[in-house]
């Protein structure tokens, strides 16, 4: 008895080391975060973002100001938090990205087909992910809040749900391996279940964002398309409409979660 007693005693003490020591590890991660914050790189981007906006830019030689993000033609604060969502002129739900694109066909001149093609990072996709910066900017803070009373809102929630649980790859993995359900980690990274509001600044509301491990920032769709790297999936095309339905579902799930993009990560 006393033996299994001692046995006992020293595997509790060694569960709690451990568990200590993960809280510990997480603790620590959060307070590098905190300490990077204080100068965020994505304030470059932010303002190369506001910068475009105004400029006037393309074969139209005109200026973004005329775009309309959701909430009327040059109306930026706000937006963010309700996209993806349907609108009427495209004929579609867009995610910010696609309808900064969008914009930038129908007011600049510039060749969306051409813009999907260009690496992230590079050329006016570089510019895309600069506006994105800025125009989430502009809602830091405020409630996520996706519209769903169109019908093409609730049928991209859904095809969205669809694909978070899809399975796939050689790992047979899908989003909600990793993201379907609460307390789970991968290595010192705490995981959030997007299958519900995560919380303030967790998720959805967390990008774009700036990775410091390779030094870029990272748009919605970038992130997306990293997860279906992970997943041994072939990226999907940027501007897809897989790419928007998935945004809508983790959009909508996290709907009164305050946006804190543009944040930074690992």
């Amino acid at each position: 008895m006393r033996t299994h007693k001692a046995a006992a005693a020293v595997t509790l003490a060694c569960v709690a080391a451990v568990a200590s020591a993960q809280k510990s590890a997480t603790q620590a991660i959060d307070e590098y975060r905190s300490m990077l914050a204080d100068g965020n790189p994505a304030e470059l981007f932010e303002a190369k973002g506001e910068e475009l906006w105004t400029q006037k830019r393309g074969p139209k030689n005109a200026s973004l100001q005329a775009c309309d993000l959701g909430k009327g033609p040059g109306v930026v604060k706000g937006a963010f938090v309700e996209l993806p969502r349907y609108f009427a002129d495209a004929g579609k739900v867009q995610d910010l990205e696609t309808r900064l694109v969008w914009c930038m066909e129908k007011l600049q001149g510039f060749n969306a087909a051409e813009i999907a093609k260009t690496p992230f990072g590079r050329g006016e996709m570089a510019n895309v992910t600069a506006l994105a910066t800025y125009v989430a900017t502009e809602s830091r803070g405020l409630p996520f809040n996706l519209p769903q009373s169109h019908a093409q809102e609730k049928v991209f929630y859904e095809a969205g749900k669809r694909i978070f649980f899809m399975r796939g790859g050689t790992h047979d993995f899908s989003c909600a391996s990793c993201h379907g359900e609460d307390g789970k980690r991968i290595r010192l990274q705490d995981l959030p279940n997007l299958t519900k509001n995560p919380g303030d600044g967790v998720g959805f509301a967390a990008w774009p964002a700036y990775r410091v491990s390779n030094g870029q920032m990272w748009s919605m769709q970038l992130r997306l398309n990293d997860c279906y790297r992970q997943q041994r999936f072939p990226y999907p095309e940027f501007g897809s409409d897989a790419l928007t339905a998935l945004s809508t579902y983790l959009g909508v799930n996290a709907r009164g979660a305050k946006s804190a993009a543009p944040t930074i990560k690992r």
